[in-house]
């Protein structure tokens, strides 16, 4: 099982890291004193990956905004709101 596990979370960061330099449309879910956290349109809550758009507190949850892909690791983007 770990075997297979560690396979997938390869398979799953070079397919985020694909998305580095895309702008993708990003669901807020929430938003803290740290920033916004949403996932993309593919994405299902609590089971997929987050899209972390750091500094962002002016966003409200139910909005949907433009973030360029900056940075991914195994199951996660970061990003930057697309004015």
């Amino acid at each position: 099982m770990a075997r297979f596990m560690e396979k997938q979370a390869e398979i799953s960061a070079a397919r985020l890291q694909a998305k580095i330099g895309q702008t993708i449309d990003v669901l807020i879910d929430e938003v803290d004193e740290e920033g916004a956290i949403g996932r993309s349109k593919a994405d299902a809550p609590e089971i997929d990956g987050m899209v972390y758009l750091n500094d962002e507190t002016d966003l409200v949850p139910g909005q949907i905004v433009q973030a360029a892909v900056e940075h991914a690791d195994e199951h996660d983007l970061w990003g930057r709101l697309v004015r």
